[in-house]
């Protein structure tokens, strides 16, 4: 730069920069271009946003003829649309209407605008939306977007509606299915009762289905979904109906139980593999206990278990083996009471262990029921033996029955009913006093007979008694202070067993002989053939009382006194068993038990009871002495014609 162009110039820390005045005039210079900048931008941006309101004001116009852009009328997008031009969409549509019905399984259905009159109706609902809009928001619509429903847009005829739809396949009930309840299953092993849930059918609900169509041509729908409109017809029964839940948890229960019976070493399980089979089925389509079958079981336990009126093998006490076939001694559940208290069990789901309901037990499970105190009466042969707790503690002559005046003593096993002290037996023309007085078979029992000067031998063929086993008072007093009722008295005939010999009154024996051991093998008892009062053993179900005395008449105690004297208001002979606890009850003033009577068994309902023998004709009683002397004590009048 040569002087000249630098003569203005200033150096300053090696730059050359201008005078401080000239400086200052470039500054200002810059200022103004700068304003006069801001000026132009700020005039552009007004010009355009007027430019951009006009022009947007001016698009507003439009919509004072067409609808707002995102605007949707039933369902028609009437976005820049001319009402004659919704119109028109909505004139085309229904020409081509058709509305499909999906049902379940496939299944598909059609209905055409052409078959109820679909048709449009305008009555300026759209002329008046399209008023109601303000231009100048189409923006805000543009962005949010609307949708309107008139109703009267859309017209057709209800009745002939009504009738396409009742022709419609899914209406016709023919060929349709009704929903199936939930419902139990089968008893499953292992498993038990399952809820298997409802099926849904075909059928459906006629007002839903008119309802679901007519809706959908409002808004003319293309395609419904009968199972998401919800016009099937429900199940009344679902699987989670509460009572049928209940119902299931009830009989799973029941069927769960296993109740164990004890017959001494033998025993039967009851579960559920046999329970189940007593469901039946009621009115109302639920589960119930069939109480027949539940008392068939019983009669099953009865006739496997019960020995009252079977067959029974004595060894007797002379080595010999017989089989006593009649007489209501034994075991004998109640069947009514049993079979009531078994279906409690099931209701209840109580598993356990027991014993059945018994209108009649013995002394003992096994092969002999009457275990190992009883009285054997060996009718052939005129004697008696008593065993206590297998000992030997009586052994004596007796006279039993006429048999030439057919009142012969029936064999069979019988349970002592009572025993009563200072009673007076009456039949037909006597009335006999007895200080010890021991009935088991109805109006026969055993006795002290004073007016007899000798027992045994053949006595009872001519002149025996009516029925009665007749004892010398030494042999009746033992037997009377060492027995109880329900002690087993077996009487039994035996062949070639007889004697001709006879003991004198005041002779009878007494031993501590041991009872003999059981036979192996039994032999067959032989009976008279003239023995009405025989009990049928085939009446397993027969009560013991009403037993006919060897004379075909029963007994009566009008009034008995126990053994010590005192008034007694027992049975007599002849009498009903009780209904309560065991069927052989003690009478008289012996409190104790004897074998067979149990005194915690609940109250049965009474049984059957065995056919009347055949009646016998009366014969004469027999002589008796004169001037017979009473025992000493109170006495009691005792109807007793089998004495």
């Amino acid at each position: 730069m040569d002087g000249k162009n630098q003569a203005g110039y200033v150096q300053k820390d090696g730059a050359i920069k201008p005078p401080t005045g000239q400086e200052g005039k470039q500054k200002e210079k810059k200022g103004k271009g700068a304003k006069k900048a801001l000026a132009i931008t700020a005039a552009v941006t007004c010009g355009l946003a007027v430019a951009a309101a006009a022009t947007y004001t001016y698009f507003s116009l439009q919509y004072r003829d067409v609808f707002f852009p995102n605007t949707v009328i039933n369902g028609l997008d009437a976005s820049q649309k001319s009402v004659e031009q919704v119109k028109q969409m909505i004139d085309d549509g229904m020409k081509a209407y058709t509305l499909t019905l999906e049902g379940r399984g496939g299944a598909s259905e059609q209905i055409v605008g052409d078959e109820f009159g679909l048709h449009s109706e305008y009555d300026g609902s759209l002329e008046r939306l399209l008023a109601s809009q303000e231009p100048l928001r189409w923006g805000l619509n543009w962005m949010e977007g609307t949708e309107h429903t008139i109703e009267t847009m859309i017209a057709y005829d209800k009745e002939q509606l009504a009738a396409v739809v009742d022709g419609l396949a899914c209406m016709d009930e023919s060929k349709t299915e009704l929903p199936s309840d939930a419902y139990l299953s089968e008893y499953r092993d292992g498993v038990g009762y399952e809820i298997v849930p409802e099926a849904g059918g075909t059928r459906v609900v006629p007002e839903k289905v008119h309802e679901s169509v007519a809706n959908a041509i409002m808004n003319l729908k293309s395609t419904i979904s009968l199972e998401e409109e919800g016009v099937y017809a429900r199940a009344r029964i679902t699987a989670e109906d509460p009572a049928l839940v209940a119902e299931a948890e009830k009989w799973n229960q029941a069927v769960q139980v296993t109740v164990t019976y004890h017959f001494g070493d033998q025993s039967e399980v009851l579960d559920g593999d046999t329970i189940h089979t007593w469901m039946a089925e009621n009115e109302e389509g639920a589960l119930e206990l069939d109480e027949d079958k539940v008392a068939e079981y019983v009669d099953q336990l009865a006739v496997s278990y019960d020995t009252a009126y079977q067959p029974k093998t004595l060894k007797t006490a002379t080595g010999e083996t017989v089989t006593i076939t009649n007489g209501n001694y034994g075991w004998r559940i109640n069947r009514k009471a049993e079979a009531a208290a078994l279906s409690e069990i099931i209701r209840s789901g109580n598993s356990q262990e027991r014993e059945p309901v018994y209108s009649q037990t013995a002394a003992s499970r096994g092969e002999s029921d009457y275990g190992n105190t009883y009285v054997e009466i060996n009718l052939s042969a005129q004697h008696l033996y008593y065993f206590v707790d297998g000992q030997l503690l009586v052994e004596s002559d007796f006279v039993s029955g006429n048999e030439a005046r057919g009142m012969g003593t029936p064999g069979g096993a019988f349970p002592l009913t009572y025993k009563q002290k200072n009673a007076v037996l009456r039949g037909p023309g006597y009335a006999s006093p007895v200080t010890y007085w021991m009935p088991f078979n109805g109006g026969i029992g055993m006795h002290d007979a004073s007016w007899r000067g000798s027992f045994g031998g053949r006595i009872y063929k001519t002149n025996g008694s009516h029925g009665c086993i007749n004892l010398p008072r030494s042999a009746a007093k033992t037997i009377f202070e060492n027995i109880s009722s329900g002690v087993p008295v077996l009487c039994y005939h035996l062949d070639g067993s007889g004697n001709t010999g006879t003991t004198a009154a005041s002779s009878s024996k007494k031993s501590a002989s041991a009872v003999p051991a059981a036979a192996p093998a039994p032999a067959p008892e032989t009976v008279p053939a003239a023995d009405p009062a025989a009990a049928d053993p085939a009446l397993d179900t027969a009560a013991d009382a009403g037993l006919a005395a060897g004379d075909g008449t029963e007994a009566a105690v009008p009034s008995q006194e126990a053994a010590d004297g005192s008034p007694s208001n027992v049975a007599g002979p002849g009498a009903a068993e009780s209904s309560a606890a065991s069927a052989v009850v003690e009478a008289g003033g012996d409190s104790s038990h004897g074998p067979g009577v149990e005194g915690t068994q609940p109250e049965p309902q009474p049984e059957a009871q065995p056919a009347a023998p055949a009646e016998v004709q009366q014969a004469p009683p027999e002589t008796q002495p004169a001037a017979s002397a009473a025992p000493e004590g109170e006495v009691s009048l005792v109807d007793a014609p089998g004495m």
